[in-house]
């Protein structure tokens, strides 16, 4: 909760939203698992396309809620789909947000234009996502060998069995076909 009306989190709260933000693209391959999931971050579709965070704006990546005397005061993390695994979601945020506070990390500004900002983007892709969560020893550190290991190997085999179905299939690439579509004003 924050301390004084002018704040919208505590010094703690900052520090979570700190270690989130620091650690958004390695986390995608927990909170957004599967390859269709990626098709959301775009700009300007209320779904988060970069690290950021803002009191109450439905286009940033953590949104702020509450205020001062607030007891609901509470983040909301807008990067994860239906598709996760809650265990392995709350425990990538756990991981982040202790790192922010073990490390008295700041957030920075809040982005109240955050398709314009120049915040880092998010992986647009799951292959993306898990070379972050590959090149982050954090979660090597945090997790292990085994699991980390474990985890990136399944789902690289999950990604491979989606590439393999679109060449047989005759399928192009779809995140290509969907910006063509997005582009056209279809969505």
């Amino acid at each position: 909760m924050p301390e004084r009306a002018d704040e919208v989190l505590s010094p703690l709260g900052r520090m979570v939203v700190a270690g989130l933000l620091k650690h958004a693209a390695p986390c995608t391959a927990f909170t957004t698992p599967t390859v269709n999931g990626y098709r959301r971050f775009r700009p300007n579709s209320l779904a988060p396309d970069r690290a950021t965070w803002c009191y109450d704006h439905r286009g940033v990546m953590i949104r702020a809620l509450g205020g001062v005397g607030d007891p609901a005061t509470r983040l909301e993390n807008r990067v994860g789909e239906p598709a996760a695994n809650p265990y392995l979601f709350i425990m990538s945020q756990i991981v982040a947000g202790l790192d922010g506070v073990a490390h008295t990390l700041d957030p920075g500004p809040q982005n109240d234009e955050p398709y314009v900002s120049d915040q880092p983007l998010l992986p647009t892709s799951l292959s993306a996502a898990l070379d972050a969560l590959e090149r982050e020893p954090l979660f090597r550190q945090e997790l292990g060998d085994i699991f980390l290991d474990y985890f990136l190997k399944l789902k690289r085999n999950e990604l491979g069995r989606f590439e393999r179905w679109q060449e047989e299939a005759g399928v192009k690439n779809a995140d290509d076909e969907n910006d063509r579509m997005g582009a056209a004003g279809i969505f």
